[in-house]
């Protein structure tokens, strides 16, 4: 990387734009870079970190600190421009910080945000490529090779932090090469390796609670065995490798003490078994006995029963034997009953039917009555020419009310029409002049629109001449008053200034030093310098002083401009407002607008008078056209009424020889429909009671013969015999109960163990089954127990299982934790293998250290005439502290090793100068090699003699060797007889400038 020219304006010191040509600069390989404190040498170095990374190395950057300068003027924008070469490629970069400017509209001031621009050189000319401040910082990181840290340490390399990273403790100083070197990844593994440690442990102890919960639950399983009470619980702790044993054993001797107490339960069980059998058969017996007793006391009790029944069962028997026979008889019984009521009820028919019929065809046969239906009949269907005659005589009745009611409705229509007709001019005219008047209206409303607006200007003009001439009058108080301030510190900043010049001497000799030239006279003798007289000024009052007269200016200068924009807005108002008061042009837009509001009101009406009047032609129109129609309708209903009189007069006659005595035709042919239903009916009546009378005698005759042949003497007791069919099957019933009865207690008597049982005392079956009851308790009890030991058993062998399943599954997750946490107490600096404890970082960090010290032994060599060497140490610290980044150096007077924190000033500027550009190779190296051309030396020269500055000169002059230039950043005024090339950075009170100069022999 090499710098080419830098571009500043309005940064830190400097107020008016500054190039600084590299180029020109580098041409000797050393340049100086000096001025007085203060002025602004550092802040080159803020510009050029500010250009690549967009801020300001260290503290400088700390939030609210602002990298304008404040002598620059508001309207100047704070820029910085730097042109380089990079990776073979010329690139400029300018970056603009968030600031605020004065609003281009109005007072105040407005933020603008923070820009950037990166463009490149193509040989042809410069090509933007991005103004992205993200793709711009990458662009230059991956180019440099380098982050801001490490262009801080490497390129501009601060002495003050490398002293003391000399004296530094190891801690600090792996902070400072961890930033340098990104050894992040390795602290990286470090955190994974605790981070898998943690969940290998949280594994381990998931598992022994796994572990602790099983024997928990084996406890709970074994319960209160007496065995077990010596044996107690395992107490381990989660991550105790003897808990797998004290489980293993607990469980072991959980199951012995559980299977001895399944073997004494199932003795006992045997036991109580053989005496509950012997309960449960002399139990059994006993009821055995009883039930034979009561079995044959019930067999003769019955017996007696059924002999005192023998009458009532020969009765049921006789009565069963009738009601066979009469069920004989039955089937004839039913067709003559269903005959004889089919016979009344068609004699009830023909009796109504014939009630019906007229005097004459009361006694009328079934011929008859036919002949008379068909007559009848006959004179119905004459009737339907007569029908449709008599419909069209009540259409023509309709028809012509319809024509008188159109009639009546014609001539109202005609009345209305005729008296809208005759006011139609009237109306018409007034509608003309209604529209006539709105069409004025509007004209005029127009006129008087054209005249407001100007009025409405000219006012507003008015009010806001007014409102300036009191804003001018303030202003012109204002500047008065800010002009006394001005003028008041202006004389208060040159009386000072004055006072100064009588005792700058004394301020002069405060800077002299005893055995250095004096900057006045040049002697290096100061035989009686000059002492502040009493009230003395010194700088600090006279720019404080010259400060509060700027600003003052500044205020003047401000209300200055203020009053000069009022006057101009009150000029511009004035000349639009014209010669007419604001009263004058109040009252005349006032009058306007009543007079504009009132025809826009009257003009309003415009459309609607105009729609009024066309909907008055259109109507007059629409009348005219149905006056004419409503005549000729007239005329033609006039003919129709006369044709439909003399048709329905035709009609009438007819039909009055069809209707006889009946109103209508219809009504005629009602009658006659009455009539043809009634000698119908009264004929049918007839033939189903001449069919039912016959069936009735057959139904007779068939009842005879049955009861006959059944055995009756006569139809009457035939029908008494008859029962219904569950009655005869009740007295089935009984008789088939009192045959089984007797066939059963026959058996039962038979019996040989019932009688011999009815001989033997009485059983006692209660005592015999509360002696069981006692028995089987115990016998559910004893089963009770070996149910639960064998289920404690079985409850044991599986916990067991379970716990030695969760026991072989936690083995390979403490190994596996065994593994982790060796590995990261290693790589953590805590295990006992790790003799120097050095974490894994900082093992890494202490390669790079060690080849840092080799880079910089290369210069310190020839720094310190080949005395010192800086050697790398990992030598165990003391205490608890950790080791692995100590840095010694080696004096070849001696021959002794001692540490850095006891070299001397100009020694430690020597090392710690050798260090930064060993770290600055080294740094540059880890980047892959990229070139660093121009590097910058910040300060130190100070602590050395003539000879050391003079070898430290010869060895930065070597650099160039590497086509490198190097800026240093010194007061040291000899610097300035022995580098030819030089920035020199002047302070002003308007803000720093930038020369460049060479130095004379």
């Amino acid at each position: 990387m090499r710098l080419h020219r830098l571009g500043i304006t309005a940064f830190g010191p400097f107020a008016e734009p500054q190039e600084i040509d590299f180029d020109a600069l580098s041409g000797a390989g050393i340049f100086l870079l000096h001025g007085p404190t203060g002025a602004g040498k550092t802040s080159v170095l803020d510009a050029v970190c500010y250009a690549l990374y967009g801020s300001v190395p260290g503290p400088r950057q700390a939030p609210g600190t602002s990298l304008r300068s404040d002598h620059a003027d508001a309207g100047t924008p704070t820029e910085v421009t730097l042109e380089l070469t990079a990776g073979g490629r010329r690139l400029e970069i300018t970056r603009r910080p968030e600031q605020d400017r004065p609003k281009k509209r109005g007072s105040g001031t407005t933020k603008d945000k923070a820009q950037s621009w990166l463009r490149e050189y193509d040989g042809e000319g410069w090509q933007a490529l991005s103004r992205s401040h993200q793709e711009i910082g990458e662009e230059i990181e991956q180019l440099l090779g380098m982050s801001r840290e490490q262009f801080c340490q490497v390129v501009l390399l601060p002495q003050g932090e490398f002293a003391r990273f000399l004296r530094a403790d190891e801690a600090a100083r792996g902070r400072l090469l961890g930033r340098l070197f990104d050894t992040r990844r390795f602290a990286a593994v470090e955190q994974l390796l605790a981070e898998r440690r943690r969940a290998a442990e949280a594994k381990v102890r998931a598992g022994d609670e796994k572990v602790l919960a099983a024997a928990q639950r084996l406890a709970q399983a074994a319960g209160d065995s007496a065995d077990l009470r010596a044996w107690p619980l395992p107490g381990h702790q989660p991550g105790d490798p003897g808990l797998a044993g004290a489980v293993r054993a607990w469980a072991a001797v959980a199951r012995c003490s559980a299977r001895e107490r399944l073997t004494v339960a199932e003795y006992a069980l045997a036991a109580v078994e053989g005496r509950h059998a012997a309960a449960r058969r002399a139990a059994d017996e006993e009821r055995e006995l009883d039930r034979l007793q009561r079995r044959h006391a019930e067999t003769v009790r019955r017996s007696a029963l059924l002999a005192g029944a023998e009458p009532e069962r020969e009765r049921v028997r006789a009565l069963l034997d009738r009601a066979r026979r009469g069920a004989l008889v039955a089937p004839a019984l039913e067709l003559r009953g269903a005959a004889s009521a089919a016979h009344l009820s068609a004699a009830h028919a023909e009796t109504a039917a014939r009630a019906q019929l007229p005097p004459a065809l009361a006694e009328a046969g079934t011929e008859q009555l036919s002949a008379v239906e068909q007559r009848l009949r006959e004179d119905l269907g004459a009737l339907g020419a007569a029908q449709r005659s008599e419909q069209r005589s009540a259409e023509i009745g309709r028809e012509r009310a319809t024509l008188e009611r159109e009639a009546r409705d014609a001539e109202e229509q005609l009345r209305d029409s005729a008296d809208w007709l005759a006011g139609w001019e009237a109306a018409r005219t007034v509608l003309a002049e209604r529209v006539d008047a709105a069409q004025q209206a509007a004209t005029l409303a127009e006129q008087l629109a054209g005249r407001l607006e100007p009025a409405r200007l000219h006012l507003n003009a008015a009010r806001r001449r007014d409102a300036l001439d009191a804003d001018a009058e303030r202003a012109e108080g204002e500047l008065l008053s800010v002009r006394e301030e001005s003028t008041a510190a202006r004389e208060r900043w040159l009386e000072l200034k004055e006072a100064r010049l009588r005792g700058i001497a004394a301020e002069l000799a405060e800077a002299l030093v005893a055995g250095q030239a004096c900057t006045v006279c040049g002697s290096a003798e100061h035989p009686d310098p000059a002492r502040p007289a009493p009230g003395h000024v010194d700088r600090a009052a006279e720019d404080s002083a010259h400060a509060r007269y700027e600003r003052a200016e500044e205020r003047r200068a401000a209300v200055e401009r203020k009053l000069a924009a009022v006057q101009e807005a009150r000029a511009e108002a004035a000349a639009a407002a014209g010669e007419a008061t604001t009263a004058e042009l109040l009252a005349l837009t006032s009058d306007l607008s009543s007079r504009h509001a009132a025809a826009h009101a009257a003009a309003a009406g415009l459309h609607t008078a105009r729609e009024r009047l066309a909907g008055a032609e259109r109507e007059h129109a629409v009348r005219s056209s149905d006056r004419l129609d409503a005549e000729r309708r007239a005329a033609g209903r006039a003919s129709r009424r006369e044709a439909l009189d003399q048709e329905q007069a035709a009609l009438e006659a007819e039909l009055a020889l069809v209707r006889g005595d009946a109103p209508t035709v219809a009504a005629r042919a009602r009658i006659l429909e009455d009539r043809v239903r009634m000698v119908t009916a009264a004929a049918a009546a007839l033939r189903r009671a001449e069919d039912t009378a016959a069936r009735l005698k057959e139904a007779d005759a068939q009842l005879a013969d049955a009861a006959f042949r059944a055995g009756f003497d006569t139809v009457d007791a035939a029908a008494d015999a008859v029962l219904p069919d569950y009655e005869r099957s009740a007295l089935q019933r009984r008789l088939d109960a009192w045959q089984a009865e007797e066939a059963m207690l026959a058996d039962r008597l038979g019996e040989g163990d019932t009688a011999l049982a009815a001989t033997r005392p009485p059983a006692a079956p209660d005592a015999a089954e509360a002696y069981e009851a006692r028995a089987a308790a115990k016998l559910r009890t004893a089963g009770s127990s070996v149910d639960a030991a064998r289920l404690r058993c079985a409850e044991l062998d599986r916990l067991s299982r379970q716990a030695e399943q969760e026991l072989r599954a936690l083995g390979p997750l403490r190994e596996a934790y065994d593994r982790v946490a060796r590995l990261a107490a290693l790589t953590a600096g805590t295990s006992a293998d790790n003799e120097r404890k050095m974490r894994l970082e900082a093992y890494v960090l202490a390669a790079r250290l060690e080849q840092v010290a080799a880079a910089a032994t290369v210069r310190l060599l020839r720094m310190s005439g080949g005395r010192y060497t800086l050697v790398h140490s990992d030598a165990k610290a003391s205490g608890r502290g950790r080791s692995g980044l100590g840095l010694h150096v080696v004096d070849a007077w001696t021959g002794s090793e001692r540490d850095t924190a006891t070299l001397s000033g100009g020694e430690t500027f020597f090392a710690s100068l050798a260090l930064a550009l060993g770290l600055a190779d080294v740094v540059t190296d880890e980047a892959g090699g990229m070139r660093l051309d121009t590097l910058f030396i910040d300060e130190g020269f100070g602590s050395l003699d003539d000879q050391a500055l003079d070898e430290v000169l010869d060895v930065l002059d070597s650099l160039r060797e590497r086509d490198r230039s190097v800026g240093i950043v010194s007061h040291v005024a000899d610097l300035r007889t022995r580098v030819q090339a030089q920035l020199e950075i002047v302070k002003q009170r308007g803000g720093s400038l930038v020369r460049h100069r060479t130095a004379s022999r």
